[in-house]
């Protein structure tokens, strides 16, 4: 249960309706399930509706990037989500990393990734990534970021630090607002929330 109540479909405005709508449709497109609380954050966010139309479109055009291959996005997303320990980030971005062609395996081998044979040089550079941009202050040091410029071109570069900044945006509203798991890999394998310290 959430610390604030989110708006329900009968209270919102037309424009908040639709913006359920097309959630609701988007993510059981992206995890091929509809648990009850799969659009809680946006409820949420639903009661300021100039902020949800921000959102909204921020989302909305996040979706459409597609100059990473879909591995390297779950791969990025996924790891920024189990170092916020963001229950409702990992239960989605576990689903929707299945759903990209990982593996269970590869799922809960993600906190000692740098020692696992299952993730080629590259995704570790990804993961990499991933972990410096998630610590509080940021640690992406010039040897990280230009080993990971040997791999991927601007345009990809730009693509990979949003989706991972993106993805701590969410992790660290839906944890403030005390947004639980909704349900997207019931029955199934998650990834597993781990801590980093400085320099780990």
């Amino acid at each position: 249960m959430s610390r604030i109540a989110g708006v329900a479909a009968g209270q919102a405005g037309f424009y908040t309706r639709i913006a359920f709508y097309f959630t609701r449709r988007q993510l059981a497109r992206l995890s091929g399930r509809k648990p009850q609380n799969m659009i809680e954050p946006v409820e949420i966010y639903a009661h300021i509706p100039g902020l949800l139309r921000g959102i909204a479109k921020l989302e909305q055009e996040s979706a459409k990037l597609h100059s990473l291959d879909k591995r390297f996005r779950a791969l990025a997303e996924l790891k920024a989500a189990t170092l916020t320990h963001c229950e409702y980030c990992i239960d989605l971005g576990s689903q929707i990393a299945r759903q990209w062609g990982l593996n269970d395996e590869e799922l809960l081998a993600l906190p000692s990734y740098q020692s696992s044979a299952l993730f080629s040089p590259v995704e570790k550079l990804v993961l990499d990534f991933a972990v410096g941009m998630s610590r509080t202050p940021v640690e992406v040091s010039d040897d990280l970021f230009n080993k990971l410029r040997e791999n991927f071109d601007d345009v990809q570069m730009i693509e990979l630090a949003h989706v991972i900044a993106l993805e701590n945006l969410r992790g660290r509203f839906n944890l403030a607002m005390g947004i639980g798991a909704a349900g997207f890999s019931s029955g199934m394998v998650c990834a597993v929330p781990v801590k980093v310290g400085p320099g780990d």
